[in-house]
């Protein structure tokens, strides 16, 4: 029997792929299971431990449920666009599609050697034109919905990306991707409305198996606060600006006002005194980022402007100022400050000497500050909470000067990026059209090969004047293309429904089919898209619904986030620090088979851990101690006697331990619990070992036993359990693919094999363990007391002494006091 090794593996791979195992069956849609793994992004040439940990260990779990009668599919692709591409093309003089394409064929044949039951005739690659077709397909149709639009804005601006970011891949004020500092800038960009779906976003988050921490992380994002707007005229002028609120009931105690240093306002109410102090804090702003503006520990700036606004509640002149924590971007661009009750407002009163007044309701002052004098609200004092809120909002709504509000921290998704490795926006501008999108039948616009992408702040397409001089599609005069490109999560925010119709020529998907396709079932990635592609992805899925492309409202039913490998010092795998761990030594060593097994042994899945050496050894061992137990049963069976046919005390312990294994396998593995599944196939086959070695056996008991726990290896060893699957069965030469083990139903346990008919019990004396003994399960009491009490060792524990008592936990221990 040859020993495991990647000859086993080449051996089963190329078994599977010629008669087509893995198939997915459109046709067959009543038990499909759509599992997916976040695709790939070929920014270098190598798998790592991380992509294993994401998809070897979910792979084992599309095996149990393909076992379980499932029609699995598992597709793969790329990711392919994006800024790393680009970055090396501009450090090495590589064209971005060449190393791209160079990089995912060394990853494809990396991802095929892991043995995984991808449907690699599904595959999608980002980058290639007969994908991103229907990527600016996509882009039309919520253009036309009004769903896609052109402004302009102050945006978030990477000086050495030299390109735009989302607010979302801004992280505590640096690019994402680069750790630069990020500034703002103001240009016309591409928006995708996604706060059109705000409250359905919040809304259904809830009924999704996802964690409830991404959860939670959506919906801060969204950021849903309900309050009022409140206007606030400027004294002596006809301007005015509104304020949004969820705490109106403190607008009595109102003392100053803050507009952010961008709000177009500002350059209209500044008098000539302040105008100098305004605009260099204006100027100062800029340098900030909106994440560093935003943090709570902070301390609030802020400058005069001259001028004075109008409380509209009681008419009094409260000065208005300008300061760095006010957004713009962010409701409306404006706050009213009530320094009595609000610890940071207090602060900032105090460090410009404003004044500092309380508000009473319901016959006492509202909390936070003990200075200052009451102010008394006249017809609304006696009021308190809600019904405060209320009665003062409705008589704000009276007044004309304010309504109930709902508003949402949640910005429209920024979608331009002025970089060359993108999906072309697919958007003419004309002189006298105006803007035009192109023609669906003149899509895709391709992206050209000899372009100078060293960046410089502006599009690197504007300087190619093949791709920008071109016709408008309504006049057929000279037209000018748009030359930023798209926002890579714009791809991967609906490639989940392309894959199951990644051939299709004419449509980006076939409606029906992927109607009965979707949703994902399984969803399995990092956490570090909760609040990008995940709720991207969410928002497409709904507005595509919307269009009537789609009958289901969400991309992903179930979410699994895996955890981090780390380096073996414990730190974040990075090529700086030196600790990266490449699969593929291991495997060539140990096969693809234990490199999986230890990832899932070796670490909680949802969490991860430190890489160790030592540990991917001890699974080569027992994957050794496995194929060396099963070896010998084959022996036993093929060379032996069937001379026993009874099933005795031998036989019914091993059963014991068999759907032991079956019971818990299942429930663990279901729940992506692989280490304790593993753990218990460990049980299993000590169980088995010790049953080969008694006198006499039952060998097709042992057979029927052997079988089953190669069944429950078969999803975490795939390649190693086809070659022992086929070595009981002797079945290689099969023409279908009945031939394999993954065609083979799941093993059942049998509840009535968990019943012993004996249990171990342990004796103690005065709490000190003195003997263990075998008693019939259904033994009662007393004879559970006489049994122990007949033992040899317990008569010498207990020789010469008076029994005090004698303690009964059944089925686990007998405690003797004695004195």
């Amino acid at each position: 029997m040859a020993k495991y090794s990647t000859a086993i593996d080449e051996k089963w791979q190329k078994k599977w792929e010629e008669t087509n195992l893995y198939k997915f069956d459109e046709n067959n849609l009543d038990k499909k299971l759509y599992v997916l793994e976040m695709f790939s992004y070929p920014s270098g040439a190598q798998l790592h431990a991380g992509h294993w940990f994401n998809y070897g260990p979910v792979d084992s779990w599309a095996r149990f449920k393909r076992m379980q009668g499932f029609n699995v599919f598992q597709p793969m692709g790329f990711d392919a666009f994006g800024l790393p591409a680009e970055n090396y093309a501009i450090k090495t003089g590589v064209h971005p599609w060449d190393s791209t394409m160079e990089n995912i064929k060394t990853m494809e044949a990396q991802l095929k050697a892991m043995g995984a039951m991808f449907n690699w005739d599904h595959e999608v690659v980002t980058c290639a034109p007969d994908y991103y077709k229907w990527t600016q397909w996509l882009f039309l149709k919520l253009y036309e919905e009004g769903l896609a639009y052109r402004k302009k804005a102050p945006v978030n601006w990477c000086p050495s990306c030299a390109t735009v970011l989302a607010n979302e891949q801004v992280l505590d004020g640096e690019c994402e991707r680069c750790n630069s500092e990020v500034t703002k800038k103001d240009l016309t960009q591409w928006f995708f409305k996604i706060t059109d779906y705000a409250d359905e976003l919040l809304e259904k988050i809830d009924g999704l198996d996802w964690p409830e921490k991404t959860k939670a992380m959506q919906k801060h994002w969204i950021g849903k606060s309900t309050g009022t707007e409140v206007t606030f005229k400027v004294k002596d002028n006809d301007l005015s600006f509104n304020v949004f609120t969820t705490r109106v009931d403190t607008l009595f105690g109102v003392s100053y006002v803050v507009l952010a240093p961008e709000n177009p306002l500002v350059n209209d109410i500044t008098t000539e005194e302040y105008k100098s102090a305004v605009e260099n804090y204006k100027e100062e702003t800029k340098k900030q980022s909106e994440i560093e503006r935003q943090s709570i520990t902070r301390e609030k700036t802020g400058v005069f402007t001259g001028s004075y606004a109008i409380n509209p509640i009681n008419g009094r002149e409260v000065p208005i100022w300008i300061g760095d924590y006010v957004l713009a971007t962010y409701g409306t661009g404006a706050v009213m400050a009530v320094p009595g009750h609000d610890e940071r407002d207090f602060s900032f009163a105090t460090k410009y000497n404003l004044p500092i007044e309380r508000v009473i309701e319901g016959g006492e002052a509202l909390p936070y500050c003990d200075l200052g004098p009451m102010i008394n609200s006249s017809e609304f004092n006696g009021l308190v909470g809600e019904e405060a809120k209320t009665t003062l909002t409705k008589k704000l709504e009276e007044l004309k000067v304010g309504e109930f509000k709902v508003n949402y921290r949640l910005r429209d998704w920024l979608v331009s990026r002025q970089r060359y490795w993108g999906a072309p926006i697919p958007i003419v501008y004309c002189d006298c059209c105006g803007t035009v999108p192109v023609p669906e039948s003149n899509l895709p616009v391709e992206l050209p090969y000899d372009v100078e992408f060293t960046p410089d702040g502006k599009s690197p397409l504007a300087k190619c004047e093949d791709f920008v001089n071109t016709t408008c599609p309504k006049c057929g005069k000279p037209a000018k293309r748009e030359v930023d490109t798209l926002d890579t999560f714009v791809c991967s925010s609906w490639y989940y429904l392309r894959y199951v119709d990644s051939k299709n020529k004419d449509n980006a998907f076939d409606t029906e089919l992927i109607n009965k396709t979707l949703p994902v079932d399984k969803y399995v990635g990092g956490p570090e898209h909760a609040c990008m592609h995940l709720l991207y992805a969410r928002f497409i899925t709904k507005a595509l619904r919307d269009m009537g492309h789609l009958n289901f409202d969400e991309p992903f039913t179930s979410l699994t986030h895996q955890g981090l490998i780390l380096g073996p010092d414990g730190l974040k795998m990075s090529k700086s620090k030196g600790n990266t761990i490449s699969p593929n030594d291991y495997i060539l060593e140990h096969g693809s088979d234990v490199f999986r097994m230890y990832l899932m042994f070796g670490f909680a899945y949802v969490e991860g851990g430190a890489w160790s050496d030592d540990g991917i050894k001890s699974v080569a061992r027992f994957v050794d101690r496995i194929e060396r137990t099963l070896t010998l049963a084959f022996e036993a069976i093929t060379k032996g006697e069937n001379n026993k046919t009874s099933i005795d005390k031998a036989e019914k312990e091993i059963n014991y331990w068999r759907h032991f294994a079956i019971k818990n396998v299942t429930q663990d593995t279901e729940i992506l619990q692989f280490n304790t599944s593993i753990a218990r196939m460990m049980e299993f086959i000590n169980a088995l070992s010790k049953y080969i070695n008694e006198d006499v056996k039952n060998l097709a008991f042992l057979k029927e036993v052997c079988l089953d726990y190669i069944r429950l290896l078969a999803p975490f060893a795939p390649h190693f359990s086809e070659e022992q699957w086929n070595i009981f069965n002797n079945n290689e030469d099969v023409t279908d693919n009945s031939y394999s083990v993954f065609s083979e139903p799941w093993p059942i346990f049998d509840p009535k094999a968990l019943i012993k008919d004996e249990v171990e019990i342990a004796i103690q004396v005065n709490g000190k363990i003195k003997a263990k003994i075998n008693i019939p399960s259904d033994l009662n009491e007393d004879g559970i007391k006489e049994a122990s009490l007949n033992d040899e060792d317990v008569k010498r524990a207990t020789e010469g002494k008076t029994i005090v008592k004698v303690i009964v936990i059944k089925g686990r221990l007998v405690n003797i006091v004695v004195k």
